[in-house]
C-alpha cells in the first residue's frame, strides 16, 4: 500500500511539473504565433502577460520548496517512519496547490495575504515533520 507520504511527495512534484508543462504550452503558442522569437523568454517571464509572470513565480515557489518539503517526505519514506508524516501530508500537499492557484489568481492584498497563510501552514507542517524526524532518530 502507498502511504499518504509517498502520494503527497509524488503530487508535489507533479504539481510543480504540471506549472511547467502549462508554462511550456503558453511560451510554445506564442513562438508559434510569432509573438515570441524563441530565445526571447526570460526566466521570470518579465516581458509577457502578469498572469505568465505570476506562473514563472509559481513554479519557481515549487521548485524553491521541493528540496525542503519533499526532502522530509523522502526521508519519512525511506527510514519507515512515514507514521510521523501521514498524517498532514495530504493537508500539506492541499496548502501547496492552493498557494499556487492564488498566485496564478491575482496579486491583490488579500490575495497575499491568503497565499502566505497557505505557506505559513507548509512552514508549520515542515517544522513539526523536520523536529520529529529528528527526535525520533
Amino acid at each position: 500500500m502507498i502511504s499518504p507520504s509517498s502520494i503527497a511527495l509524488t503530487g508535489f512534484i507533479a504539481w510543480a511539473l504540471l506549472l511547467l508543462v502549462l508554462m511550456e504550452v503558453i511560451r510554445t503558442q506564442l513562438v508559434l504565433r510569432g509573438k515570441v522569437p524563441a530565445n526571447g523568454f526570460m526566466p521570470d517571464n518579465s516581458g509577457l502577460s502578469p498572469f505568465m509572470q505570476r506562473l514563472a513565480r509559481a513554479h519557481a515557489n515549487c521548485i524553491e520548496g521541493l528540496p525542503i518539503f519533499g526532502g522530509l517526505l523522502l526521508v519519512a519514506v525511506v527510514t519507515g517512519r512515514t507514521a510521523i508524516t501521514d498524517q498532514l501530508a495530504c493537508v500539506f500537499l492541499a496548502a501547496r496547490v492552493f498557494q499556487s492557484l492564488i498566485h496564478l489568481a491575482s496579486t491583490s492584498a488579500t490575495a497575499v495575504t491568503i497565499r502566505f497563510a497557505a505557506f505559513a501552514v507548509q512552514m508549520a507542517i515542515g517544522l513539526y515533520w523536520a523536529f520529529r524526524l529528528l527526535v525520533s532518530a
